[in-house]
């Protein structure tokens, strides 16, 4: 330092210049330490306050949940209204009466009852006045998962029925399905928006599942038309009656006394009652699925067109109009008009009916 013509030094020593560093680098680490806890402090004051954001919104979302629960009890209790409505249409439509508990297998709920049954009864727990709209639901659900396995195993006993009389049980399903239809739209649902829910729509695809089969089962020929000992004339080809010629039969034929009734040999709807060329006198019954029977050289007409009848009933008499060497009956059985042999059907039919008759007695 240079004063009044005299210039004097200071010096910092080695040492005091080590001291100062250290105070320098302490303070600088001090002060380090003090800003990472001051940013961990404040990083778990913020987690702590994200937490209790998201407990109070799950927890007005919760009460959001019950308020509207409990206003839109109305709504519920429509929708129930409606399901109600939708089982009670199905039974009617495809039961008539209400299987009996013991036959509709009533052996508990499936995975899907009990998971909507458990729904059921936390809301109860919530909201002490949805307790009777939950039991309601958690019945209708056990009844229509019931009716299905119901539907399902009368199916299942239709279709071994068919498969033993010699047809096919899906491809008559399927053609009972491509039948002609038609109406008004008339849709059910279970729910508001119009949509069914799968257990339903599952029940209902059961319960049409066993109708078909058991419409097809009915409709394929399964009595003998007429009570006679023997068969005169088979299906195939033969000599002719009238020529001598080779020629196609395409019937069985059942000799018997004039005026014999004549039996429907399976459940189905009269389309012809009249006269045809070479069967004389003749009914015919459409049984569905492409199935028809025919019944030629009648003395007698005992149907109208356009009559339901069951099998086993009497439809006319045995006669010998048209083309005919004696009383007797033609029959025939078509698909989708093509003939096919009789003989099939009655001869497993009885065998069907013989068996039925021994497991039921030996049960």
């Amino acid at each position: 330092m240079r004063s009044q013509g005299q210039v004097r030094f200071i010096k910092v020593s080695s040492r005091l210049q080590i001291s100062a560093v250290a105070i320098v680098a302490l303070l600088l680490t001090a002060w380090i330490g003090f800003m990472i806890s001051l940013s961990i402090s404040q990083y778990s004051a913020s987690r702590d306050q994200a937490a209790l954001r998201a407990r109070e919104a799950k927890v007005l979302t919760a009460e959001h949940r019950v308020a509207e629960y409990r206003s839109d009890i109305d709504s519920q209790a429509e929708t129930l209204a409606r399901r109600q409505d939708f089982i009670e249409k199905m039974v009617e439509a495809h039961l008539g009466d209400l299987p009996d508990p013991a036959e509709s297998d009533s052996d508990g709920v499936d995975t899907a009852d009990k998971t909507k049954a458990n729904r059921s009864a936390k809301a109860d727990a919530s909201l002490p006045e949805a307790k009777t709209l939950s039991r309601i639901e958690a019945e209708q659900l056990s009844f229509v998962e019931r009716l299905t396995r119901y539907a399902d195993k009368r199916a299942a006993a239709a279709s071994r029925a068919i498969a033993q009389l010699g047809l096919n049980p899906k491809t008559m399903a399927s053609a009972s399905g491509k039948a002609a239809q038609g109406g008004p739209l008339l849709k059910l649902a279970t729910a508001k928006d119009g949509s069914l829910d799968p257990l339903f729509r599952r029940m209902s695809k059961s319960l049409a599942r066993m109708d078909a089969l058991e419409r097809g089962l009915a409709g394929i020929p399964q009595v003998q038309p007429a009570n006679v000992a023997y068969v005169s004339s088979s299906y195939g080809y033969r000599s002719d009656p009238f020529t001598g010629d080779a020629a196609f039969h395409a019937g069985l034929d059942f000799p018997g006394p004039l005026g014999s009734p004549i039996f429907a040999a399976a459940a189905g709807t009269v389309r012809f009652v009249g006269t045809k060329q070479g069967y004389g006198n003749c009914i015919e019954i459409d049984h569905g699925n492409g199935l028809m029977t025919r019944y030629a050289h009648l003395s007698r007409f005992g149907a109208r067109v356009g009559q339901k009848v069951d099998l086993g009933v009497p439809i006319g008499a045995m006669g010998s109009t048209g083309r005919s060497t004696g009383s007797h009956l033609h029959f025939e059985v078509r698909i989708n008009d093509r003939p096919v042999n009789p003989r099939p059907f009655l001869e497993a039919a009885a065998h069907h009916v013989q068996q039925t008759t021994k497991d039921d007695a030996q049960s």
